[in-house]
């Protein structure tokens, strides 16, 4: 699968460890506009500055990359029975 970058460059990765319940990323920083989300499983997550996933929340199936746009302080919660959720943050 060829993957773009769509002329972004990654900054730093956080790996979120999910087992049940949502668990968050830390924030994002100050010249941060968007952020990579790929997971081991498939799970669900959501955004916001204090943001909890539900089973309800925007589906990310395993392995499947998705860039969002997210804002300077922002975090990224995920949910899943038992898997992790990579988070790389991306600049222009």
């Amino acid at each position: 699968m060829a993957i773009t970058n769509y002329g972004l460059r990654p900054v730093t990765t956080s790996k979120v460890t999910m087992s049940g319940s949502s668990a968050q990323s830390s924030a994002m920083g100050a010249s941060i506009q968007y952020a990579r989300l790929v997971s081991d499983a498939n799970c669900h997550y959501a955004i916001g500055t204090n943001p909890t996933a539900t089973t309800s929340s925007v589906y990310l199936p395993a392995g499947e990359i998705e860039v969002i746009k997210i804002s300077e302080g922002e975090k990224v919660a995920g949910i899943c029975a038992s898997g992790n959720l990579y988070v790389t943050s991306l600049t222009e």
